[in-house]
């Protein structure tokens, strides 16, 4: 596994692609923290990153098909993926190197934004009245997120050879958790069902940890359902 996720990483950062969807984000983020009115943390007044956290999963969720796209699209476009399953390294072992890179990346992506916090933590008023707890949980539930995101990137990118498919299919089936979910609990048509439909969604889950409170059920939900989707991409790859 190891050999793998350091094959990757060398992969990501040899090629401007890393560097390329960093500065994408940064900059998307940036902006509409800092220079677009209607969501700008200056013209809001207040020490608080809830807007950040609200907005970041929806870039997320095209950041992270964007990294994973290729993992295993372009092993198989390549020919590279036969060769790979010769080795002496198993299936799981090849995707969970995969998927820690991958999500190594999310986490590095997501890194520089602590200066967010820092910098509003000194323009509280007091310099440092701003929840620091739900910060954390925010981050949490960001990384968590991020993983389960990269895990469905990567089940759609062994699903065929076509990286712009497997980026479609990826945004496509985390949009669905993360917002189609929600959405359908509330149409009133599905009565009781409604309730289980808004408890799975992941806007859900992520929400009640930004609230700074970490559950351990929200975290396993997350861990469990990052499982099942490295599950079916180790099956994919059989």
């Amino acid at each position: 596994m190891l050999a793998i996720f350091r094959k990757e990483i060398n992969q990501f950062f040899s090629s401007p692609i890393a560097y390329i969807i960093m500065a994408v984000f940064l900059t998307a983020t940036g902006l509409m923290l800092w220079v677009f009115p209607d969501t700008s943390l200056l013209e809001y007044g207040y020490a608080d990153m809830a807007a950040f956290f609200n907005l970041v999963p929806y870039v997320m969720l095209f950041l992270v098909p964007a990294i994973t796209m290729r993992s295993i699209a372009d092993e198989v476009r390549t020919g590279t993926l036969e060769w790979l399953l010769t080795q002496p390294v198993s299936r799981r072992a090849i995707v969970g190197g995969k998927f820690l890179a991958c999500w190594l990346l999310v986490a590095l992506t997501l890194l520089p934004t602590a200066l967010y916090y820092l910098t509003l933590y000194q323009l509280g008023n007091p310099p440092g009245n701003i929840d620091s707890a739900a910060v954390l949980g925010s981050y949490v539930g960001l990384l968590l997120l991020g993983a389960v995101f990269v895990a469905i990137g990567l089940w759609a990118s062994s699903l065929n050879d076509n990286q712009v498919v497997a980026f479609v299919l990826g945004v496509f089936v985390s949009f669905l958790f993360y917002v189609g979910l929600s959405s359908l609990a509330g149409l009133g048509a599905l009565g009781n069902l409604g309730y289980y439909f808004a408890y799975v969604a992941f806007d859900e889950q992520y929400r009640a940890l930004g609230r700074g409170l970490i559950d351990s059920r929200n975290v396993v939900y997350f861990v469990s359902l990052t499982a099942f989707f490295l599950f079916l991409t180790t099956r994919r790859l059989r």
